[in-house]
């Protein structure tokens, strides 16, 4: 059985993940994010990250089902369903922030 994070570990990880929001916050070019998450990051995490947000696209565009979704970005149907799920029922609705923001942009 594993015991549970110490209060003290918790407040460590909170504030580890708060100075890497910082550090991501500072980055101006896609050059250093590049740099910054090619150091941070193995080169199978970043082609995760970068797998979901291309899921992440292709459920906001609603064009292709779920499998075809898989097949075009190289994903898992897991993935997917995970992505989706994300996307619509996730408190944080971090996907539809950026998505959001993207377009705007456009």
């Amino acid at each position: 059985m594993t015991d549970a994070p110490s209060p003290k570990a918790l407040k460590k990880a909170a504030d580890d993940r708060i100075a890497l929001y910082d550090a991501l916050l500072s980055l101006r070019t896609r050059e250093e994010v590049d740099a910054f998450l090619s150091d941070l990051c193995t080169p199978s995490e970043l082609r995760a990250f970068a797998e979901r947000w291309a899921v992440a696209r292709l459920l906001d565009e609603q064009a292709q089902t779920y499998r075809e979704i898989a097949l075009a970005a190289g994903a898992s149907p897991t993935t997917v369903v995970r992505v989706a799920r994300s996307l619509k029922d996730m408190p944080h609705q971090g996907y539809r922030l950026v998505l959001d923001r993207l377009k705007k942009k456009a």
